[in-house]
């Protein structure tokens, strides 16, 4: 990424959470920062997302965005509820949750990209929108950087339970990059929480995600942020052996619980995409 250019995907991401919000009716995930975030910048953009009933694809992964994100903030009122104080995105993109956090003792730090943060930043300066004093911006360039360290050093407590969201990231990862976050996450204190999504290999998707996989994969391709890491639900499993009551959530799963009984097409399309919660 260019110093202060914006990840096509994070922005993509935003933008199909801020059609969620204008053109979805019922709102599954109600984000009133939303819209606001992406500002004049961004409106055409925002109004051109594509929303035809005939593109069920493309409404099932404006579904998934929205149930992840639901899903994460379920998750995170659980651990507050038992006393989680610190919450951690990875991969923060235009996330809006520390913005609207209802939660007076929870301290939020977003970790992200620096040229991603800059972004963020200048969006949020040019629309008004303020920066609370329980939000902690973390930038990591994980090339160079360690996240234990960079997080520590930004007022952390690593002797304190911790909620980590992890959304939209882990297909883009290596596996080794993966696989060290989560020994990050795995060595938090008792109590502490993490969720996460993942897509499911090629091979073992229906001819039509294959269409819809490979349709999405040349478009982030293009963008200069390719797919790398896919996982089926028992490898998920394995690399989770630290942790303790996982939830894994499949299509059928994510469209009862989010998407029942509606009359327009939002609905989840396959099992591609799966998310996970899982404990320490």
């Amino acid at each position: 990424m260019q110093e202060s250019k914006p990840s096509r995907t994070a922005l993509r991401v935003a933008l199909r959470r801020g059609a969620h919000q204008l053109f979805d009716d019922p709102i599954v995930f109600n984000d009133p920062i939303a819209v606001p975030i992406l500002g004049k910048q961004y409106a055409e953009e925002l109004r051109r997302t594509p929303l035809q009933t005939s593109r069920v694809f493309s409404a099932a992964l404006r579904a998934f965005i929205v149930a992840r994100s639901c899903y994460a903030e379920e998750n995170l009122h659980r651990a507050v509820e038992n006393g989680v104080r610190q919450y951690v995105l990875l991969g923060a993109g235009l996330d809006t949750f520390a913005y609207r956090n209802p939660y007076p003792g929870l301290r939020v730090f977003e970790v992200d990209h620096p040229s991603t943060q800059q972004w963020k930043s200048a969006l949020l300066s040019t629309n008004s929108i303020s920066i609370p004093n329980t939000l902690t911006f973390v930038p990591v360039d994980f090339e160079t950087q360690s996240l234990a360290e960079r997080l520590h050093a930004t007022g952390f407590d690593p002797q304190a339970p911790v909620f980590f969201a992890w959304l939209g990231v882990v297909p883009y990862l290596t596996l080794a990059a993966f696989r060290s976050t989560l020994a990050f996450v795995a060595a938090q204190t008792e109590g502490s929480g993490l969720v996460f999504d993942y897509s499911q290999p090629r091979h073992v998707l229906s001819p039509n995600e294959q269409l819809a996989h490979d349709s999405l994969a040349s478009r982030v391709q293009l963008s200069g942020e390719p797919f790398q890491l896919f996982f089926t639900p028992e490898e998920v499993a394995a690399e989770l052996s630290a942790f303790k009551q996982i939830e894994d959530l499949g299509g059928m799963e994510i469209t009862a619980r989010y998407f029942a009984n509606r009359s327009d097409n939002l609905a989840i399309r396959g099992d591609s995409g799966r998310m996970v919660s899982a404990w320490r």
